[in-house]
């Protein structure tokens, strides 16, 4: 596995298309921007809504447009749009992605699927990102098909990276990747909405219980990362014998809640597979 966070020093003098203007479109180009990796005016997003394309304007200075035709030829494109039309997509811009570097964050959607609708000269990397990159703090999976050199594969990952951090993984873990951080932050506010809750029960304002599991996530997670402690070390040096956090524990393992999290996990590859025909 090839990591990297935050790369310092990179720049990146090409062109850049963003096909899709949602969420995840505009988390990725604003990180990459704030970030210093590339100026605005080498961006160009394709937002076929009038009304997102508007909303983008009042917060970036890089160009949208409404057809991909208007945005193409670019040095690096990255597809953004949801797995279900990205077939669609990639067919009718195919002509001009030819020597191009494609990026799909399609979750599902292989490389070879794509691969069998650009030209042979397009070279495409998977990459499946997830949504703190909004705030600098993302996890980006890259993966290459089978046409990028290596040389391009690190682009790809110097680009993410400058939205938190960048792994390099063989694309035959990007379902499970996907499953864990992709998803991940849809587990975590859960856990975070549930404990809020649980706190409004016994009396604390809801803003109150909200801050204190955030800020508690958010230190285990920097604790561990940090450290190296491992997860079953930092639950023993939390639980004193016969104390409040073992007794809270023992519910959570007798109401199995790590099955569930692996069942939720397979659901969630079982779906990527799903889609990815």
């Amino acid at each position: 596995m090839s990591r990297v966070h935050h790369t310092d020093g990179f720049r990146f003098e090409g062109s850049l298309a963003v096909i899709g203007g949602g969420k995840m479109g505009e988390a990725i180009v604003g990180g990459l921007i704030a970030s210093g990796v590339i100026e605005a005016a080498r961006i160009t997003v394709v937002e076929p809504s009038a009304d997102r394309r508007a909303d983008l304007a009042t917060r970036f200075t890089f160009v949208t447009v409404g057809d991909g035709a208007d945005a193409l030829p670019a040095d690096v494109v990255i597809l953004a749009v949801k797995p279900q039309v990205i077939d669609s997509v990639a067919s009718a811009l195919s002509d001009q992605l030819a020597s191009t570097l494609v990026i799909s964050i399609a979750a599902g959607v292989s490389s070879a699927r794509l691969e069998a609708l650009l030209p042979d000269s397009s070279a495409v990397v998977r990459v499946m990102p997830n949504t703190p990159a909004l705030v600098g703090e993302g996890m980006s999976v890259v993966s290459g098909g089978s046409n990028p050199t290596a040389e391009q594969v690190d682009l790809v990952r110097a680009l993410f990276a400058a939205l938190g951090e960048a792994i390099v993984l063989d694309e035959r873990y990007q379902d499970a990747a996907t499953a864990i951080s992709g998803s991940g932050p849809a587990y975590f506010a859960l856990v975070i909405d549930a404990l809020s809750r649980a706190g409004v029960r016994h009396g604390l304002p809801r803003d109150v219980a909200q801050a204190l599991a955030v800020q508690t996530m958010r230190g285990t997670a920097e604790l561990l990362d940090s450290t190296g402690t491992s997860p079953s070390d930092l639950m023993d040096g939390v639980s004193s014998p016969g104390g409040t956090t073992i007794a809270a524990l023992e519910v959570l393992e007798a109401r199995a809640v790590r099955a569930a999290v692996a069942d939720a996990v397979s659901a969630n590859v079982a779906r990527a597979k799903e889609l990815g025909l």
